[in-house]
């Protein structure tokens, strides 16, 4: 079974994101933030990586690039609400430190799930 590891400081998200990922069959490791959620990746390896991008204590692109390092294939999807300047000016960013696709909070948990489904199918 795949493994999927879900990286969100907010509570509400993982619980949505674990409960959609675990509905699609998946097997779910959730972390509130990007250094908990690589000190999972290094203790089990994920196949797919979903991270918010703005988080306390290690934040999205910095975990990226450290799951790059650990993982040079591992499969990213980065989402971000933005914060204060909008998640315009984070996503982009994301894609040029690895991530295979981005979305923009809010967004549609379904096509979430098609896109996980398809980087897996390259795998």
């Amino acid at each position: 079974m795949m493994r999927i590891l879900i990286i969100d400081d907010n509570e509400q998200m993982r619980v949505l994101l674990r409960q959609a990922m675990q509905w699609a069959g998946f097997e779910v490791d959730v972390a509130e933030n990007g250094r908990h959620g690589q000190q999972l990746f290094e203790s089990q390896a994920a196949d797919l990586v979903i991270t918010d991008l703005i988080m306390p204590e290690q934040e999205g692109l910095e975990t990226i690039c450290e799951l790059k390092k650990i993982q040079p294939g591992v499969r990213i999807i980065a989402i971000s609400g933005g914060g204060r300047i909008g998640p315009e000016a984070y996503l982009p960013a994301a894609m040029e430190l690895g991530a295979d696709r981005i979305f923009a909070k809010p967004f549609d948990i379904k096509e979430l799930v098609e896109a996980v489904r398809e980087l897996l199918d390259t795998v």
